[in-house]
């Protein structure tokens, strides 16, 4: 049985895809620039910066884990919308 889902529908559906997989590595790219940042500051000027290098390496960690939550969460999403839609037609 062919796909139920029309040409358009697929092709919107892998943007949807791409899109969440680029808004999570948006996340990636912030989060290790926020890591280099801290990690130059611990190794700059331990005693005077050190206390701010190590909240951006906590930062870091927390943005990462926040991407890759929503991340997650999209992906679940779209693959739900995609399965309703396909046994809706």
């Amino acid at each position: 049985m062919p796909d139920p889902l029309s040409l358009t529908d697929r092709l919107a559906l892998q943007r949807t895809r791409l899109a969440n997989e680029r808004t999570f590595l948006t996340y990636v790219r912030t989060s290790l620039a926020m890591l280099g940042f801290g990690l130059v500051l611990i190794q700059l000027h331990p005693v005077r910066t050190g206390l701010l290098g190590y909240w951006a390496v906590a930062a870091a960690a927390v943005v990462m884990l926040i991407g890759f939550i929503r991340f997650r969460q999209r992906r679940r999403e779209i693959a739900e919308s995609s399965i309703a839609e396909s046994s809706n037609e």
